[in-house]
């Protein structure tokens, strides 16, 4: 277990703003989660637990506290009839995860491919993309409770999994601290029809090779062409949700000529296409771009502070509101 005092959380995260936290305590083994949080207890501090800071915002202030951050990595597999269970620890990459799947030629995870982030982020926010969510393969968590201080195991039906939702992001937000996630998996491949721009990104290159391996090189092509890579450039990702739409609603949307999508569990307005529609793809918006290849993505290019990034986020939603009647939702969690 590393202490470390006054560090910058515009360091910390892809956005880059943030001022300093009081401590940062960077957990090796699981042993040391309960001595992390009882250095807290003992100086009375709140905790924040932060993967790769790839989905966090910091405030200019910083944050007079402890921030918890997972470096516990590994994968372990294990197979059993036609089903492989990986076993990937929470400080590991997510896309580790995923490159150790797709070379197994294990199906399931291959769409989530270059998604920023740890693994122990993934079943927070569900993380989805192209079709899949981490939820389709996540059967438990191992945790750390910080509230009955016990270690305990949680089942999938137990984290309530929704559109970028979990309890571990609603009922229960900074409650646990994630350990490792279990994933079952399965050879195989993904099968037609699929997500949209995946399609016809197949489509139009011929490709007939739907192995997790291609697929991954697919997606992390489309990824790499659309998205900034956050280490590069400074950003959190995608930085609005989907808009959810209830049946009824996405019917109204249709007939005024909107792209509905459907999924799992309802239907979805692409946020991005709001904003562009709005015309503020490519804008500089206080420091903030509007990315213009996806409008999705707001790239810190010379804001300094927090409120820069407000005003900006406000902006849009604004802007899109008043065309639209949707309200746009941040997606990217803050340090309080």
């Amino acid at each position: 277990m590393r202490v470390n005092e006054n560090i910058l959380i515009s360091s910390l995260t892809t956005m880059r703003l943030g001022g300093p936290a009081r401590y940062v305590i960077e957990i090796e083994k699981p042993e040391e989660i309960p001595d992390a949080y009882g250095f807290a207890e003992t100086y009375n501090l709140p905790t924040f637990v932060l993967g790769g800071g790839a989905n966090t915002i910091g405030h200019d202030e910083g944050f007079n506290g402890v921030i918890i951050i997972n470096r516990i990595r590994g994968i372990a597999e294990s197979t059993e009839d036609d089903v492989t269970t990986l076993k990937v620890f929470g400080g590991e990459l997510w896309d580790n995860a995923v490159e150790y799947a797709a070379s197994k030629s294990l199906t399931g995870i291959e769409g989530l491919s270059k998604i920023p982030g740890l693994a122990a982020a993934a079943p927070v926010q569900n993380i989805g993309a192209y079709g899949q969510e981490v939820s389709d393969t996540l059967s438990e968590i191992d945790v750390y409770d910080s509230v009955t201080r016990v270690f305990k195991t949680m089942t999938h039906d137990q984290l309530n999994f929704g559109y970028r939702r979990s309890i571990l992001n609603t009922t229960e937000k900074n409650r646990y601290f994630v350990i490792s996630i279990t994933l079952k998996l399965k050879q195989g491949e993904m099968s037609r029809p699929f997500y949209n721009s995946l399609e016809r990104y197949i489509t139009e290159k011929g490709v007939t090779d739907f192995s997790p391996q291609s697929i991954r090189n697919i997606v992390s092509q489309i990824r790499a062409d659309k998205l900034p890579d956050p280490l590069e450039k400074a950003s959190s990702g995608s930085f609005f949700k989907n808009i959810s739409l209830t049946e009824e609603e996405a019917e109204k949307a249709r007939d005024k000529g909107y792209p509905i999508h459907q999924k799992k569990d309802g239907y979805i307005i692409n946020s991005g296409w709001l904003i562009e529609q709005a015309g503020l793809k490519g804008e500089l918006i206080h420091g903030m771009r509007v990315s213009d290849k996806a409008s999705l993505i707001l790239i810190n290019e010379s804001a300094k502070s927090y409120n820069d990034l407000a005003k900006a986020r406000d902006e849009i939603i604004g802007k899109v509101y008043d065309k639209f009647g949707y309200w746009l939702e941040q997606e990217p969690v803050e340090i309080p």
